[in-house]
């Protein structure tokens, strides 16, 4: 076997499972994984063993609109499960089509998609404020009943009606992290899907599973630590982050330094719904291990990023 050039994590963005022009359906959505998995694969191929860690918005509503609308016939199905559902079937277009573009290479690595929950804490800050909109539209009476009926947090979304929210908690410990230890030589591991399923751990060592949503930047990045990679690859819809995004002044950044990251995070650069969390989730890479790197770039580039042609490089200084 050829030497390693070391260990990647690799997010992927929901514009890599999913585009936003076509239906959403299983079809349409297995023809943008088989593109993504290409570019997996082309890095993959470049001798670096990676792990894919995948966003899971839409697809985990649409499961959750598809159980609420069917439960008059069965019964409907806990937020924890829809997640779990998710990560199994975004994982077998994943395992399907990147086998198919390894193999393509001449390549036969094993794919392999783990189930995989996610510690948060009770206490985070995040189950106060629920913010994540997932599911249907309601009326406001709607609302109020389900609020009764089921305990959810329902809000207003923009004038467009109600709509449940969950939390957002920050992920603690990846249950599983040994057996994708274990599968890390000889796999590449599809693992954390949709951020993680999201549960309690209890003092007799029981998970609960929790209705949340964990942002899968941050659980990519808990990943990246506890495998000690050598790198965080954030793959978005950009080639590089951006200052002034979408202003005549845009100015896209080649090199970011921890410092400069708290500095722009400071003046409301980035977005809280979109590129806050990947800058975040790079920047605390970086502050547990100086020594590496991470990497924000768009899908199409990443192989180009990883030669040092483009892509926001953020270290420690």
């Amino acid at each position: 076997m050829a030497e390693s050039k070391g260990k990647i994590v690799i997010a992927l963005g929901g514009n890599a499972l999913q585009s936003g022009k076509g239906p959403a359906t299983a079809e349409a959505q297995l023809e943008v994984v088989k593109n993504t998995c290409k570019r997996v694969a082309e890095i993959s191929g470049m001798g670096y063993e990676i792990a894919v860690v995948h966003g899971n918005g839409p697809q985990v509503g649409r499961i959750v609109m598809a159980s609420e609308a069917a439960k008059d016939v069965t019964p409907s199905m806990p937020f924890d499960v829809c997640g779990a559902m998710s990560q199994g079937y975004i994982g077998y277009h994943i395992q399907q089509c990147l086998r198919y573009a390894l193999n393509m290479q001449n390549r036969h690595v094993p794919v392999v998609t783990v189930a995989t929950q996610v510690v948060v804490d009770e206490n985070d800050p995040a189950f106060q404020n629920p913010t994540k909109p997932i599911g249907p539209f309601y009326t406001e009476e709607e609302a109020k009943e389900l609020e009764k009926e089921k305990g959810w947090t329902m809000k207003e979304d923009a004038g467009r009606g109600w709509r449940r929210v969950v939390a957002s908690p920050k992920p603690v410990r990846i249950v599983e992290i040994d057996s994708v230890k274990q599968l890390w030589e000889d796999n590449i591991v599809i693992t954390c899907g949709g951020g993680g399923i999201p549960v309690l751990e209890r003092m007799d060592g029981h998970m609960d599973g929790v209705a949340a949503v964990i942002d899968k930047d941050f659980a990519a990045e808990l990943l990246a630590e506890q495998v000690k990679a050598d790198m965080l690859m954030i793959l978005t819809e950009v080639e590089k982050v951006s200052l002034n995004f979408n202003k005549p002044d845009q100015q896209d950044l080649d090199h970011m330094t921890l410092l400069e990251g708290v500095k722009y995070i400071e003046e409301g650069q980035f977005p809280a719904g979109s590129m806050l969390p990947k800058v975040e989730a790079a920047m605390k890479f970086v502050r547990q291990f100086p020594s590496k790197k991470a990497i924000i770039t768009s899908l199409d580039k990443a192989v180009d990023a990883l030669e040092g042609k483009t892509g926001t490089v953020i270290t420690f200084n």
